[in-house]
């Protein structure tokens, strides 16, 4: 991943862990999991997703909705729970530095050995489960705040942050508790006899919130699919960039499976910094997927986990040991700078459909067709940077369905003030993204597999255009060459036609 993830890289696997609930005496009743992070080393204090203990609750889910609730002590939960949490090895822990033939977890048991075959060791060797206890479950009251402004209303009935796909069955109750739990997060303490591996680790540092800009990298480190085989999803590392915030509510490109729940995501600068724990790691609109992953900033979660703490009397001196925040804020990330052209960037809507685009010049605006597919029609266009606005627009241009460019071009009724516009370059390697990458055969689509078209492609219809007023730049993209047709249908290429012997 390169020198500047080195640093960043070893803190996500040393504070990387996996958290198990199950039913005293009931293993029947099934196993609940998700990805946690180790924020203390003695005692050994861990952070996880809240979601696995809706099954616990005393008062049911519906205890996470009461009015004003920021925090439930550890006892809101049944007395038949029972938590255990797994962590890889250290890097000066004994089973770091475990010499060759010592026994061990080292072949994973889910690879499906023989009977009698021997394991022989290789690779890592992971630590043995240990028993814990839930301290308190905590929210992060701005997050929750957030999400409810953004996803609360009738116009986002659409979206779904399940651990499921839309067409997998889940029963109603599920999917509220997983919604309810969204925002949720526990606090542990592992019993006594886990600390002495644990120890020996780094100490976990948190980035303020606001400390990393919009655009700037990120690794994510979580457990895919919880508990099942830790000897190869244990802290699976993935990259991506912080997309987008809303206060303490973040958005990642970072892929993020079922299970990473709970995950930390850190950050390359401030070097292997903390920046928030993954929230829900699948997001899902009009049943597709969106590949985007919810995130909870971290420092403002363990500043109310603080808040909770010191309400608390037995627990009241494990506060001090919550890690502390290094690197100064750059203010509140409600909308992050970015980069400047980033603020070219607009949302395009009509009707329910919505798309990005790009302005290019203060009244016009290019996006695709199958997010404005009619000439005439009135769509609105919202810009956030450097203020937030809404402005009618028309569609003076979309191309046909036959045509391999999905481009539609709209006119503003008003001007984009203040929105740096783009400087077209000279080469390819610059465009408009199209579409995903869709499968006619089985429908299936494939979201980070993306088609753009290069600006050189449309430099000519917006140049003629901007001077003339001409239409005529872009019907020339109805009139594509059909090995342009053959390249954007993902088709073969077309046979050569055997030279005549005549």
């Amino acid at each position: 991943m390169g020198r500047q993830w080195g640093p960043s890289m070893r803190a996500a696997e040393q504070a990387g862990c996996v958290v198990s609930a199950s039913r005293a005496e009931q293993p029947e009743a099934g196993l609940w999991s998700c990805s946690g992070v180790i924020l203390s080393r003695s005692p050994v204090l861990v952070l996880c997703h809240g979601g696995i203990f809706t099954p616990f609750l005393r008062g049911g889910s519906g205890a996470l909705t009461v009015a004003g609730a920021t925090f439930l002590p550890g006892d809101s939960c049944g007395d038949d729970l029972r938590l255990h949490v797994q962590w890889g090895p250290t890097a000066a822990s004994s089973a770091g530095r475990a010499e060759e033939g010592l026994p061990g977890l080292c072949t994973p048991r889910c690879a499906g050995l023989e009977p009698g075959q021997a394991a022989q060791p290789r690779g890592r060797l992971l630590q043995a489960a240990h028993a814990a206890e839930l301290l308190l479950l905590l929210s992060c009251p701005a997050f929750r705040a957030h999400f409810a402004r953004l996803f609360g209303s009738e116009a986002a009935e659409q979206w779904r942050f399940a651990s499921a796909a839309p067409d997998e069955e889940v029963s109603g109750e599920e999917e509220e508790d997983q919604l309810r739990a969204l925002g949720w997060f526990a606090l542990l303490r592992v019993r006594p006899g886990g600390e002495a591996e644990a120890a020996r680790g780094p100490a976990v540092t948190v980035a303020p919130l606001g400390a990393v800009a919009k655009g700037a990298p990120l690794l994510a480190c979580g457990s895919p699919f919880g508990a099942f085989c830790p000897d190869i999803f244990l802290n699976t590392l993935s990259r991506g960039v912080l997309s987008n915030a809303a206060g303490p509510l973040l958005l990642t490109d970072a892929r993020c499976l079922p299970g990473t729940e709970g995950g930390g995501v850190f950050a390359a600068r401030p070097a292997g910094a903390l920046v928030a724990l993954v929230a829900a790691p699948l997001c899902w609109k009009a049943r597709e997927w969106v590949g985007l992953t919810l995130l909870c900033a971290a420092a403002p979660l363990l500043r109310a986990a603080r808040a909770a703490l010191a309400r608390l009397p037995d627990v009241a001196a494990l506060a001090a040991l919550l890690p502390p925040e290094v690197g100064a804020p750059r203010g509140l990330l409600l909308r992050g700078p970015g980069p400047p052209w980033a603020a070219a960037a607009v949302l395009v809507e009509f009707g329910s459909v919505w798309g990005s685009g790009v302005a290019m010049a203060p009244r016009l605006v290019v996006t695709c067709r199958h997010v404005a597919p009619r000439e005439e029609a009135k769509v609105l266009v919202r810009s956030t940077n450097p203020k937030s606005v809404s402005i009618w627009g028309r569609v003076i241009f979309a191309t046909q369905e036959t045509s391999p460019y999905d481009i539609a071009v709209v006119s503003l009724e008003e001007d984009l003030d203040g929105v740096p516009m783009p400087r077209p370059a000279e080469h390819f390697h610059e465009g408009i993204v199209a579409s995903n990458t869709r499968d006619n055969n089985t429908g299936a689509t494939y979201p980070h597999l993306n088609f753009s078209i290069p600006i050189t492609v449309l430099q000519p219809g917006l140049q003629r255009y901007r001077q003339t007023g001409d239409l005529g730049g872009f019907r020339e993209l109805d009139r594509a060459i059909e090995p342009v047709r053959v390249v954007w249908r993902l088709q073969r290429p077309l046979p050569t036609i055997p030279r005549s012997k005549l």
